[in-house]
């Protein structure tokens, strides 16, 4: 089903602007945004304007009771100069996953594919062409009721705007492991990417980042014993040459698209992989032993950040050195080889947007 998006074009491109030989994470947007509203039921008014500021009410129902969910795609180009979009119906089925979990209306998933369709085509210029540039993609929706109360908004704006970024890390990883703070427990939202998981992780973040390391990686919320996630990505291990994440069961760690096509990827190039339980003791037992091989995580955001080191109560632990890695290095040459058009995508991840056909646009 195609849906009537009304398109109203900026009058003057902010791309002069930019410099896209430097490129920051989130810094800069580019000139369209798409619209939604959730009235009385059902989604419409669907458009793409200029990209321009909100007006809320203050008692914006959003801003007082956390009923807002977001994803992240990111957008490449190909030889030819058509833009590549990264498995955007895997970010559709989870988004609306999270909208259940927050009491929120599900999106029809092909308006979310055929709207990033759209501003991607409008604003493919945007797109950066460096070996670790790309259009992130950032769709989001917030309840808006103008209403002071605990109840599920009757309201809601469903919005997409995009943004040139370079490299999210710009080298490998220190990460600390958080035994005061939990990140999730079972029954709760830890499966949702819902913004007040992120919220809740900032000041946790801060610690480690007094302590010199980059991200937190977050323990169970029951034995405070298992690896759940790292920060803003997924976590991965290499022991004894078997690929090991820790499980999505229980509902405490998302389902991260990035962390379903690392595990896609090894298997087809022959590795192990296990999705289960890994606890601090194993993991500092094998390490000593000498059989940890790699760390790394994986999300949207970072692509694969290899995970240098790891900080436990009051020491460092050093792993192995990046140069001897095998299994993320094979994982993150083939993914980005099929996120760029280099290699045929044989798993059909890749929505292809036709930018030459529409140029006359």
């Amino acid at each position: 089903m195609k849906y009537e998006i009304k398109i109203n074009h900026a009058e003057k491109s902010k791309i002069d602007e930019v410099d896209f030989n430097n490129l920051p994470f989130g810094k800069f947007f580019s000139d369209h945004m798409f619209i939604a509203d959730y009235t009385d039921g059902g989604w419409k008014n669907f458009r793409i304007e200029p990209f321009h500021n909100l007006s809320l009410h203050p008692a914006t129902s959003a801003f007082h009771y956390g009923q807002a969910i977001f994803e992240g795609l990111k957008a490449q180009k190909d030889s030819a100069g058509n833009a590549l979009v990264f498995r955007p119906e895997s970010n559709a089925k989870r988004f609306n996953l999270s909208a259940e979990r927050m009491g929120m209306p599900s999106l029809p998933e092909g308006l979310f594919t055929q709207a990033i369709e759209e501003i991607v085509r409008i604003d493919h210029q945007w797109i950066p062409s460096g070996e670790l540039s790309s259009l992130y993609i950032r769709p989001f929706m917030m309840a808006v009721d103008e209403y002071v109360g605990i109840k599920e908004s009757d309201d809601y704006t469903f919005i997409i705007f995009t943004s040139p970024v370079g490299a999210y890390y710009s080298s490998p990883v220190k990460v600390f492991i958080s035994e005061d703070y939990i990140r999730a427990f079972p029954g709760g939202v830890g499966f949702a990417k819902c913004a007040g998981n992120y919220g809740a992780s900032l000041l946790p973040l801060r610690f480690a980042k007094q302590k010199g390391y980059d991200q937190v990686l977050w323990l169970d919320g029951i034995e405070k014993k298992y690896f759940q996630e790292c920060g803003t990505m997924n976590v991965f291990f290499v022991i004894n040459n078997i690929l090991i994440t820790p499980p999505l069961e229980g509902g405490t760690i998302l389902d991260g698209v990035t962390r379903n096509s690392v595990i896609a990827l090894a298997r087809k190039q022959g590795y192990i992989v296990e999705e289960r339980d890994i606890s601090t003791d194993e993991f500092f037992r094998e390490l000593a032993l000498g059989h940890v091989q790699e760390a790394f995580g994986a999300g949207t955001a970072a692509t694969i950040a290899p995970i240098i080191g790891i900080g436990f109560h009051d020491k460092y632990f050093e792993l192995p050195a990046i140069e001897t890695r095998v299994i993320s290095t094979a994982v993150k040459k083939e993914l980005f080889a099929i996120k760029s058009g280099e290699i045929a995508d044989e798993f059909g991840w890749m929505l292809k947007i036709p930018i030459a056909v529409h140029q006359a646009d």
